[in-house]
């Protein structure tokens, strides 16, 4: 079972894709901006490598107006083959499965024909995206199946007709999963029924719309993974989880572990990988693997909390101490109680007199030798938020540009920034 994440990469310098306006989407612009997101992309590629992660979703948003060959009209598969060669070689090479979601407004089954007409030109793309890495039809392109329309039988009998449409090319590429408002994990197995498209289902979508149906995770699980042929790959699900005192269907900040390891034992005997949605992205899939691992050891949960250890601080330093006696004994690995003490202190509300602790203990890592001028703002900014807690990201941003400075790089790879 191999565990990924969506689309961004947290607490990782240098890892941020760029796009434009449509009055500013020159053909020199979009040429800088795509060279640039390729280049983030196979960052991307090459950190989720180093770090075991073998699933991830690609963001639809690399090659800004890929679908509108209006506003882009750049040939840029062929301007840019190197780079994509490059790329998925290295998906080739790490073993890893990559995919993509075009968004909302990709809707197979609208009544407007201009609607149906541009998720085919989205989807056009996102296939001719993932086609140019040379890569098989295992990886593939997620889609929810829309909108009801007054007419929910109807709309299901578009949906059907406009996919038999489509390019054999999209086809090997296209499954479709249960949503959280309009289409249960049932009506989507009938879809699957009538097209051949493989369905990927959605454990928080079931629970909000679905939860009438009988069967477990487990049950749903299975007969989605019926529909799944070899050439497809392993079947796969999205996991996720209700973020608390959230509106309904709000995705968590971060995964909590003991709740997910209740899942992933009970379907555990599928053998099915798991998309995790969820806001700390990469950090809760690193999280999930460690969690699962069999290989693990102490080494990774100590490059873990060094990674932690600034952003805890700045929160709980009980926590904080309760952590580095946890990893005191190196013949352990104490990976649940480790991450349940980081939730812990990741869940306490920032008070100034704790955040200005842990800006002092930050600050005598990034201060230069002109220290008097960069003094003299650091205690502005500690001020602001003795004042009022709510300036803190001012404050860390004024460290940020300070790490920068100093190139202290133990700091900038930390999540200390990021969380």
């Amino acid at each position: 079972m191999t565990i990924g994440y969506a689309c961004l990469t947290r607490g990782v310098m240098d890892l941020n894709y760029k796009t434009c306006r449509r009055q500013n989407a020159t053909r020199e612009n979009l040429t800088e901006l795509i060279e640039h997101n390729l280049a983030v992309l196979e960052a991307m590629i090459d950190y989720n490598h180093q770090m075991n992660i073998r699933l991830f979703r690609m963001s639809s948003d690399i090659i800004p107006f890929g679908s509108d060959f209006n506003v882009n009209d750049l040939n840029w598969s062929a301007l840019f083959k190197e780079r994509f060669d490059q790329i998925g070689k290295k998906i080739q090479q790490y073993d890893m499965r990559v995919s993509m979601h075009p968004g909302q407004y990709t809707v197979l089954n609208s009544p407007n024909p201009d609607v149906v007409s541009r998720a085919i030109d989205d989807l056009t793309y996102h296939t001719q995206f993932i086609d140019n890495f040379n890569v098989g039809s295992q990886h593939k392109i997620i889609l929810h199946i829309g909108g009801v329309y007054g007419d929910k039988e109807a709309a299901v009998i578009r949906f059907i007709d406009v996919y038999k449409m489509l390019d054999d090319a999209v086809k090997a590429r296209l499954i479709i999963e249960n949503d959280d408002r309009l289409y249960t994990i049932e009506d989507v197995l009938y879809i699957s029924e009538n097209t051949g498209a493989p369905v990927v289902y959605d454990n928080l979508h079931h629970y909000i719309n679905g939860k009438e149906l009988d069967g477990s995770d487990a049950y749903w699980i299975s007969k989605a993974k019926g529909t799944w042929k070899d050439s497809d790959g392993n079947p796969k699900v999205h996991y996720s989880q209700q973020q608390l005192g959230a509106r309904e269907g709000a995705h968590s900040q971060t995964v909590r572990l003991q709740e997910f390891l209740g899942y992933y034992e009970s379907i555990a005997p599928l053998g099915i990988d798991i998309m995790l949605e969820v806001k700390d992205k990469n950090l809760s899939a690193v999280k999930c693997i460690l969690a699962t691992s069999k290989e693990a050891t102490i080494k990774d949960l100590e490059k873990e909390w060094s990674r932690y250890k600034y952003a805890v601080l700045e929160r709980s330093p009980s926590h904080y101490q309760k952590i580095r006696e946890l990893l005191k004994d190196k013949a352990s690995y104490p990976v649940v109680p480790f991450y349940r003490m980081i939730e812990e202190a990741m869940d306490t509300p920032l008070s100034s007199k704790v955040v200005i602790n842990s800006l002092d203990h930050v600050w005598g890592y990034v201060k230069g030798q002109d220290v008097q001028k960069d003094k003299k703002a650091f205690e502005k900014y500690k001020k602001e938020v003795d004042v009022s807690v709510e300036s803190l990201p001012k404050a860390k941003r004024f460290l940020k540009r300070m790490a920068l400075k100093q190139q202290q790089v133990y700091l900038l790879e930390s999540y200390y920034f990021d969380l």
